[in-house]
């Protein structure tokens, strides 16, 4: 039986080989979400990029600069971090350099993964269909917020593991938690949300839209996977 295991922090990388592993990266609130719903209408491409100032000089080379530091849109850039900014016609074929406070630094660290693809809650059964299909273990890696661990992301390595429990085994405690913490959380996950240090920061950008919108699962069946660097649909 495959395996799934379950990194709440970046900064736990070191504790897990990758190197025959496929790698889940999530950032609910709010790369992942933005980059699964970009890729849904349209998106040639998105090139995630940990380094500000590398994002930055990307633009000279036609791309969208798009991220955020600390929830907030990086001054000068074209596009930030919500989800809204990802969706209709004005997206269709663009290719987009996106950098984040968490979600892209994760994205980096999976880099030496056999297989790289990003998770949201709103292509979370696309991602079990993929998961089952393939023949590696699975190591979810959580975004987290600077190092430290989030509910959010949590939560939505608790509802994959949940709905792959009888195909794929957890390697350690880490899955088993995040499974036992989604089904107490899962019949309402904005308000069990609401108190969770990341919401609590981002109710200060107004962003209650982007938090619902964020933990609905299965509105889009794209799959972003990473190749060679760039993630592009598989």
């Amino acid at each position: 039986m495959k395996t799934i295991d379950v990194c709440l922090s970046p900064e736990l990388m070191h504790l897990y080989p990758v190197q025959d592993k496929t790698v889940v990266v999530v950032d609910i609130l709010r790369a992942t979400s933005c980059m699964v719903t970009a890729f849904a209408h349209g998106v040639e491409s998105i090139t995630p990029i940990a380094n500000l100032e590398e994002c930055q000089n990307l633009k000279l080379r036609g791309y969208v600069i798009s991220g955020e530091r600390d929830g907030k849109k990086v001054e000068g850039f074209d596009k930030g971090n919500s989800p809204f900014e990802y969706m209709g016609e004005q997206v269709r074929g663009l290719k987009i350099a996106f950098t984040t406070t968490n979600g892209t630094q994760a994205i980096e660290k999976s880099k030496g993964a056999k297989d790289v693809i990003i998770g949201s809650f709103l292509n979370l059964n696309a991602v079990a269909k993929y998961l089952l299909l393939n023949e590696h273990n699975v190591l979810v890696v959580c975004a987290g917020w600077k190092g430290k661990v989030n509910l959010e992301d949590t939560l939505f390595a608790g509802a994959l593991v949940d709905k792959l429990k009888d195909y794929l085994g957890p390697d350690c405690d880490a899955p088993l938690a995040a499974q036992h913490l989604y089904n107490i959380a899962k019949d309402d996950m904005v308000s069990f949300l609401n108190a969770s240090s990341h919401v609590r920061r981002l109710n200060k950008l107004n962003i209650h839209d982007d938090l619902k919108f964020c933990v609905t699962p299965d509105q889009y069946t794209v799959l972003p996977r990473l190749i060679n660097g760039v993630l592009q649909l598989r």
